[in-house]
């Protein structure tokens, strides 16, 4: 299995002290997200990683090789040159590397600090397709993407969600996509990767999925992990997340200096 790490994007709500850095360029106990992805990645047995790169790529791309090689894992870049525009066109690039991953594949936000355990959950899941969700989600300092819940099953997939639900919660942003899937998923990108519809997200991609019932979920409330989208968020994850990774027992250990 093939997992692909999006992280094309501007950092444009960290403010101008990143305006030149990619989010996932950002140390955390002296390792990049990059560098992290790939240790929690290869942790798990994925032995192959793909980051789709777009604004400031040639920070990323100098450390593929270098991370590649400490870690034993392929790593390639896969460059989106409009990266200007919606997210669904870095999806849309990607897609001859999904389309080769003939057992499925991990579709990932860049901008998350986790461990491997939530990866774990994600692959050991009995559903085919599967995204994670945390139950305790909070709309304070955010506006996450919520997952509404009924009868066990994922229907939407959508920011300031309103209705009624058995339960609800916020994806991560990580998903497995199961090989019987991918032909929706890329008909889906297809649609959107034309004429206005090229400023779309990626998330409008997966949420028509998530509407076809495609997808099941793992909860993995309570395990340590955050998106990084504010300058509040990087402090947040050095002070509070970081300290309840699983780093030592999965070796991920600052390189030295």
């Amino acid at each position: 299995m093939t997992a692909i790490i999006y992280a094309a994007g501007r950092a444009t709500r960290l403010g101008p002290a990143y305006a030149q850095r990619p989010k996932i360029m950002i140390e955390f106990g002296g390792l990049s997200l990059l560098e992290r992805h790939v240790i929690c990645l290869a942790d798990v047995g994925i032995q192959r990683v793909v980051v789709v790169t777009g604004h400031c790529r040639e920070a990323i791309a100098s450390e593929l090789p270098r991370i590649a090689r400490e870690h034993r894992v392929e790593v390639v870049e896969c460059f989106n040159p409009d990266f200007g525009e919606g997210s669904v066109i870095s999806l849309a690039v990607s897609f001859p590397e999904i389309e080769a991953s003939k057992d499925g594949v991990l579709l990932m936000d860049g901008d998350v600090l986790y461990d491997s355990r939530l990866l774990r959950n994600l692959l050991a899941s009995k559903h085919p397709s599967a995204l994670l969700v945390d139950f305790h989600y909070s709309t304070a300092d955010d506006d996450p993407v919520l997952v509404p819940i009924t009868r066990e099953r994922p229907f939407e997939f959508l920011k300031r969600w309103r209705g009624t639900a058995d339960k609800m919660g916020e994806s991560v942003g990580f998903f497995k996509v199961a090989p019987q899937d991918l032909a929706l998923l890329a008909e889906e990108t297809r649609a959107r990767s034309v004429g206005r519809r090229r400023l779309d997200s990626m998330d409008e991609v997966l949420r028509a999925l998530v509407k076809a019932d495609r997808f099941g979920y793992e909860d993995i409330s309570g395990m340590p992990w955050t998106e990084i989208d504010f300058p509040t968020d990087i402090s947040y994850a050095r002070e509070h997340i970081l300290p309840s990774l699983n780093d030592l027992r999965h070796g991920i250990l600052p390189r030295p200096r």
